[in-house]
């Protein structure tokens, strides 16, 4: 797998450092180096990128004002010299956060985790053949350094956190680096409904609903404002038995 990735630094010194790092590894390649957001964003019309290596400090725009404005962006990984920016990059969902100086060592690590969440999204796995299954009825996630092999019909909901989500399976709870959006798309079609804006549930496997709740198992989930009326229509109505 190759990611395609752009460098954005007002700095030609550190533009030319990062370069060189990723140039020396094999899965990344370099389509582009930019001074500003404007440049950036221009760039990004033209040919979208999987990973964007982002200053936060330069002219013009800075980097975190950038991430505020840009419409679904690739993965972003922060470069700077300054450490206060950190906890509102991550609420921006930034992947990683490098600390100038770079050390060789902490930007491959930074770039692993770029390609193992990439493999996430996009449900790209190394595949074996003499262990090759045709039905798409599961999914992988990365938990620590193990690849963990889910079926749909083992979840039973998610709780999403900012960048990471808590998978609850039948067999037991699963963290790893998504985000809920991202998985309510990919499980659009497997019987899966958004009830909350950090929740999403297996409507297979719901045992009752009371209230603003739902019950799976011994857990409760709540059901927000916005979703209920979805909920109940779509999850109640359709098979609902009246005299």
């Amino acid at each position: 797998m190759s990611l395609t990735c752009v460098i954005i630094d007002d700095e030609p010194l550190a533009r030319e450092g990062l370069a060189d790092y990723v140039h020396e590894v094999d899965f990344l390649h370099l389509t582009g180096t930019c001074e500003n957001p404007l440049e950036l964003m221009s760039l990004l019309d033209k040919q979208p990128v999987d990973l964007i290596f982002l200053d936060i400090q330069m002219p013009k725009m800075n980097g975190i004002d950038f991430l505020k404005i840009v419409q679904n962006p690739p993965m972003v990984i922060i470069t700077t010299a300054y450490s206060n920016f950190a906890l509102e990059g991550f609420q921006l969902n930034v992947l990683d956060y490098l600390l100038k100086p770079i050390t060789f060592d902490r930007f491959v690590k930074s770039a692993n985790k770029a390609r193992d969440y990439h493999r996430l999204l996009t449900n790209v796995m190394p595949a074996s053949p003499q262990n090759v299954e045709t039905e798409q009825d599961y999914i992988f996630i990365k938990c620590g350094n193990k690849y963990e092999k889910l079926y749909f019909d083992d979840i039973l909901f998610i709780e999403g956190m900012q960048n990471y989500v808590t998978i609850f399976t039948t067999k037991g709870k699963y963290i790893t680096l998504l985000n809920l959006k991202t998985l309510e798309q990919n499980l659009a079609n497997q019987a899966f409904i958004r009830v909350h804006k950090s929740y999403l549930v297996s409507i297979n496997k719901i045992n009752s609903i009371e209230g603003n709740e739902i019950f799976i198992q011994a857990h409760r989930i709540p059901i927000s404002r916005n979703y209920r009326e979805q909920v109940i229509d779509q999850v109640v109505n359709s098979k609902l038995w009246i005299k």
